[in-house]
This record gives structure tokens, sequence and C-alpha cells, in this order.
């Protein structure tokens, strides 16, 4: 028989992780505490909270993405659909844009067990977790994601792998390339103790509070007919 072990509700009370949320949760865990403990089943020490925190933080916010204008165009269409608008935004979420993490968490992994990072970048065209089109030198992003994971002395094994395969894409490409926050995310929240499975959907988590805002922006002043004039524009019909 099928069974979840998340949350249940009766008539006077709400349980997540066998813990009430009215009496025992509420006023005492902060968003991103719950949201470990809620898809992870143990609450998160101080150091797993602030470095999860500083993820979210990390990738709220990016500008006018191609998932914000994916989900401004969508509310420019069905402005009546606030949720269409934000799940259009979250489908692109994926290899390209702010959803790598997930497959540099993997790679990650495999090189904490032993798998040799040189051969791993010379199998793959793109490493996933490296390059940025604004931040050519380094993310600050990434930057301050390390410094918080050893402030908090949870960088480890899986910020070592990275920094290892840092330096086979530099060698295999002849020049430096960059971390990105998602390389970032992806070994400073394994060396908190998450599950690579999971690093996409905290990626998701930050990218919905970025959209909705933006969405707010939206419907006080609209930029989603000027994107996409400006599409129109950048992309001539050639018969």
């Amino acid at each position: 028989m099928s069974r979840t072990r998340i949350c249940t509700a009766t008539a006077d009370d709400v349980t997540i992780r066998g813990k009430s949320l009215p009496k025992e949760l509420l006023g005492k865990v902060t968003f991103t505490e719950l949201a470990w403990f809620q898809a992870l089943g143990a609450m998160p020490s101080p150091d797993q909270t602030a470095v999860l925190d500083a993820c979210l933080c990390a990738l709220m916010e990016h500008g006018l993405t191609p998932t914000v204008q994916a989900a401004r165009l969508t509310l420019g269409g069905a402005p009546e659909s606030l949720q269409g608008a934000v799940a259009a935004g979250l489908l692109g979420v994926g290899a390209t844009f702010a959803g790598s993490m997930e497959a540099c968490g993997v790679l990650l992994s495999a090189i904490v067990l032993g798998d040799d990072p040189d051969e791993i970048v010379r199998a793959r065209p793109r490493v996933p977790g490296f390059g940025h089109p604004i931040h050519r030198k380094a993310d600050p992003r990434a930057t301050r994601l390390f410094a918080i994971a050893r402030e908090r002395k949870v960088a480890g094994a899986n910020v070592a792998a990275l920094e290892r395969l840092s330096e086979a894409v530099d060698r295999a490409r002849g020049a430096h390339i960059p971390v990105n926050a998602t390389g970032a995310f992806a070994a400073v929240l394994l060396d908190a103790g998450a599950p690579a499975g999971i690093l996409r959907g905290f990626a998701l988590v930050a990218r919905c509070a970025g959209l909705v805002g933006h969405l707010w922006e939206e419907q006080e002043e609209s930029a989603s007919r000027d994107l996409a004039v400006a599409g129109e524009k950048a992309v001539p019909y050639e018969p």
C-alpha cells in the first residue's frame, strides 16, 4: 500500500513530519528551515539553514532572464492567470538556465567517489556549473556562497571536488572558465547534506519567489509588449 510520511490534516490540526504545524512550527521555524524539514525529514542545523538560505537568495533574481521573460509574456497574454505565468517561468529552469546544479551535483558525487575530473571534462563539450555570459571572470554569487560555506564549516568533499573539476575545465579549455552560481549551489548544498536529486527543486523554490516579484511589477508597469516587439525586431522574417 502506498503511503506518505510528509503531511496529514485533521479538522483541528496539520501535521508535518510528525510535528504540529500551528503548535510546533509556526512562529518557531523559518521558511528555509521548514523547506528543508518538509522535504528531507530532519530539522536542519543552523549551519545547514544558513547555507540553504544563502543558496535560495543567490538564485532568486538575475534580471530579465529567459525564465522571467517567459513569465511576463505569459501574464501579458493571460493577465488573470498569475499561477500560469509563474509556471511558464519555472518550466524554463533547466540544463541551460538556472537548473544545471543537478547535473553538476551528479558529477561532483562521482569525483568524490573517485572519478577523474579530466576524464569527465574530456567527455563533455560543456560542463554543468561553469561559465556565464555576464560574469566572465568570476560569478560573485558563487564566490559568496563558497565564503558562507567555509564560514559555517560546511564546505567539504564536494567543494573540494568542484575545485578539482574547475582546474580540469581550465586545463581542457586553455583559459579560465569560472564556476557559476549553480555550480557553487550544488557543491555547498551537497556538503550541507542535501541529495543531488533535490537540488533543482530548491532552485525552483528560489526562482518562484523572484518570478512573483516580476509579475507584480508586470501588473503595475507592463513590459511584456515591449519584450514581444523587441523579439520581433531581433528575429526578422525571411521569406
